[in-house]
């Protein structure tokens, strides 16, 4: 009875959690797609690199950018739960760049762009190379509510330029609130609104909702 008692609370506390940061629907969407109804709403973006550089909110000389190798995704694949199944060093060896934040030689948050073409839950992307796609975007827990991911997303701006990428694209969950702010910050404009639909592991079906101008 106790025990019972104690997963009520926890769970009652995870949904108020969820609801505070506005990811209540976002994560009854998830809870569902355990169940075999597998349903994400999500924005094809685009970028804008005509942007100022988003403030660290803590001590910025404290903080380097700097592009990631094998050894940085070995640490965070064995101290980040849930992401077992991504093998990001493969990704790595592909040819996508992983650039990160280090703070005191403490990983701090990693993004991955990628110049090739690639497939989101069975819909197929073309990349130019002069083009990048952000992904797998990560904040380390201790570096949460410090405005990394904006600014990363602004410094891989001006880093790839160098190696001639120029327009980033990216994909966002419709129902992720804090990611679509922070990005809606940054000038990231949607394209297109997809729907994905994946029903016990078994049939799949995507659809076009609406084309941005």
């Amino acid at each position: 009875m106790e025990k019972s008692k104690k997963g009520l609370i926890n769970r009652f506390r995870s949904i108020s959690t969820l609801t505070k940061n506005g990811l209540f629907l976002h994560g009854l969407r998830n809870n569902l797609a355990r169940l075999g109804i597998d349903l994400m709403p999500y924005y094809w973006e685009i970028g804008s690199t005509d942007i100022e550089t988003p403030k660290i909110r803590d001590d910025e000389s404290l903080y380097k950018v700097s592009f990631f190798d094998v050894e940085e995704l070995t640490y965070a694949k064995q101290n980040i739960i849930g992401i077992g199944h991504k093998n990001l060093i493969a990704d790595l060896q592909s040819g996508d760049i992983c650039l990160g934040i280090k703070k005191n030689e403490k990983i701090a948050i990693y993004s991955f762009i990628r110049s090739r073409d690639f497939e989101f839950r069975g819909r197929q992307f073309k990349i130019k190379p002069n083009e990048g796609y952000v992904c797998n975007t990560y904040t380390f827990q201790d570096f949460r509510g410090k405005n990394l991911a904006p600014y990363l997303r602004c410094q891989s701006y001006k880093l790839l330029k160098e190696k001639g990428i120029y327009t980033y694209y990216s994909i966002s969950e419709y129902l992720n609130t804090p990611t679509l702010r922070y990005k809606r910050k940054l000038n990231v404009k949607p394209i297109q609104l997809f729907l994905s639909v994946i029903l016990f592991k078994r049939w799949q079906f995507n659809f076009t909702l609406k084309n941005y101008k």
